[in-house]
């Protein structure tokens, strides 16, 4: 394996609130890299012939540990990119409870199906596919790592991971609490590198499939490496969701959500509502309420058990969202609230609510990945379900309505992986996860997610 980057670089892991040095990581070089290469492969040897009973226990193990080291992971979480602390200890919690859904529901989601061909006893089995690699994003430093580990090793793959630069210590963590689980040494192995190594791994013959949650970008680079090297590959990419409120809407609880979908995380989050757009005969109670909760948001040290708003998690993240919403203020869009950063120590962005916004503006446009909300109203229903579907991406969205029934039959008319009618856009390891178009390729959680990285063999007897 050929790798260009060199050992002696040490990444530096910084306080979103201070600005302070959390920790200092050296970078691992091609040896290092090839030795987390072949833990991993020499893991999936053993960790392939085990009983899904066996791996079970494994994983539940895993669950007690992260309950075990709650507070320690959200501290560290919250060190490392700026969450407030109850959103990193409900993060944890996440984590835990998806080991424990997995360990559980393994068995019933591998099981041989009967396939009757020219044989009346041929049949399909999920086997494990081998080391895969997984390249993760910074904004849930554990569930989007734990989202991806739990079915994968569930199956008797192992994983090697690529971490975003300022979460090697949640990396690290991870990979320290799956060996204690008592998983093989190397199920889990933590890569400390940058971004040069990275087409070199998924070229290792010793890697068979990747996956990777991040931006369009980064997501391109690797379906190209990957389709070049014949290996699958899972790309869980950008999000602009809609919420949709239409006229018959509950506007209170559509508004409480609706603050709730965009704000939580810092707006740091591809399923996070963006693009709310409102029946215009019930726009401005909305706007007004919307507006009113946003600014009662409590901003300040995510250390506080009271705020609701925390930094973003770079300098340059907190500009380019400035940026987005000062192109579309020279676009005509009005601004209601916040819309400036704020002074000081932190790389902190109040909640920010931009009206007017339509197609053509950055706000609405783009995937504005921090605390800002655009509204843009509508006339007919099918132009609210036109400007839903404007968009390059087609993650999840939302639809709000009294009428449960027609809210459920809109949905077929909406290119996302996802529509919540009346409820908030979240994962969770029971319903499969995942978009369409730009937002991404294959699916995670539920048995989709578990089966993206077996070998889906057919097996045909006499």
């Amino acid at each position: 394996m050929t790798v260009t980057e060199s050992a002696t670089k040490v990444f530096r892991s910084v306080n979103p609130a201070t600005e302070a040095v959390v920790a200092e990581y050296p970078g691992m070089g091609p040896e290092q890299i090839g030795a987390v290469l072949d833990r991993a492969e020499q893991a999936y040897q053993v960790t392939r012939r085990e009983s899904i009973g066996w791996r079970s226990e494994r994983m539940l193990e895993l669950a007690q540990g992260l309950r075990r080291e709650r507070e320690a992971l959200a501290h560290l979480v919250t060190s490392e990119m700026g969450k407030p602390l109850t959103e990193a200890q409900a993060e944890v919690d996440k984590c835990a409870l998806a080991c424990e859904y997995f360990a559980h529901q393994a068995a019933t989601y591998l099981a041989d199906e009967a396939a009757p061909s020219d044989s009346p006893r041929s049949f399909v089995a999920f086997r494990p596919l081998g080391v895969v690699l997984a390249i993760m994003p910074w904004n849930y430093p554990l569930w989007q790592v734990i989202r991806f580990a739990a079915p994968t090793l569930m199956v008797g793959n192992t994983a090697v991971l690529k971490h975003a630069q300022s979460c090697f210590g949640a990396a690290l963590a991870l990979e320290r609490l799956v060996a204690e689980a008592g998983f093989p040494e190397g199920s889990l192995g933590a890569l400390v590198v940058g971004p040069d190594p990275i087409e070199a791994v998924i070229a290792d013959p010793r890697v068979r499939a990747v996956t990777l949650t991040g931006s369009e970008a980064a997501g391109s680079k690797v379906a190209a490496v990957a389709g070049r090297e014949c290996k699958k590959a899972v790309l869980e990419l950008g999000g602009s969701d809609f919420f949709l409120v239409l006229e018959d809407a509950d506007l209170a609880q559509a508004a409480e959500v609706g603050v709730r979908a965009r704000f939580q995380n810092a707006g740091q989050s591809c399923i996070a509502a963006k693009r709310f757009l409102v029946a215009e005969s019930v726009a401005d109670q909305f706007q007004e309420r919307f507006v009113e909760l946003a600014a009662k948001l409590p901003l300040g040290d995510p250390l506080d058990s009271n705020t609701r708003l925390g930094p973003m998690a770079r300098q340059e993240l907190r500009q380019e969202l400035h940026d987005q919403v000062e192109r579309s203020l020279r676009s005509g869009a009005r601004l209601a609230l916040g819309g400036e950063p704020e002074s000081g120590p932190g790389f902190f962005y109040p909640a920010t609510v931009v009206l007017g916004s339509e197609p053509g503006m950055a706000v609405f446009d783009e995937e504005t990945f921090g605390p800002v909300a655009s509204i843009t109203r509508f006339g007919e229903e099918a132009e609210g379900l036109r400007l839903a579907n404007h968009s390059r991406y087609g993650l999840g969205g939302n639809i709000w309505t009294r009428d449960v029934e027609h809210g459920v039959e809109l949905t077929a008319e909406l290119d996302t992986g996802a529509v919540f009618v009346n409820g908030m856009t979240h994962s969770d390891p029971r319903i499969p996860f995942g978009g369409v178009k730009w937002s991404g390729i294959g699916r995670e959680l539920h048995h989709f997610g578990m089966r993206e990285f077996t070998n889906i063999q057919t097996v045909w007897r006499p």
